[in-house]
């Protein structure tokens, strides 16, 4: 849980729900379901960006454009790069 004021997407103004949607339709369908869903269902990292609404979306339509089935990359390539980083990070999800 995050430690500070999140606001979710059940609360969200329309700034706010525009970038969540955003940036969730520019990832794999494999990403629907969030690892560690916050009380409303949304990605608990998603929702610690949500008093700043255009970063949320730029953060997170980041990572969803370099996941991009269009890129040279297999969709394995994509998953060891990413899977690398996060442990090189620590990072569990």
């Amino acid at each position: 849980m995050t430690w500070i004021r999140t606001i979710p997407l059940s609360e969200a103004d329309d700034e706010l729900r525009r970038a969540a949607e955003g940036q969730r339709s520019l990832y794999p369908i494999e990403y629907a379901t969030p690892v560690h869903p916050a009380e409303g269902g949304g990605a608990q990292i998603v929702e610690s960006h949500s008093l700043i609404p255009q970063a949320l979306y730029h953060a997170f339509a980041t990572f969803g454009s370099l996941m991009s089935p269009d890129l040279p990359l297999t969709r394995r390539q994509q998953e060891m790069i990413t899977t690398v980083v996060s442990v090189t990070n620590r990072c569990v999800y």
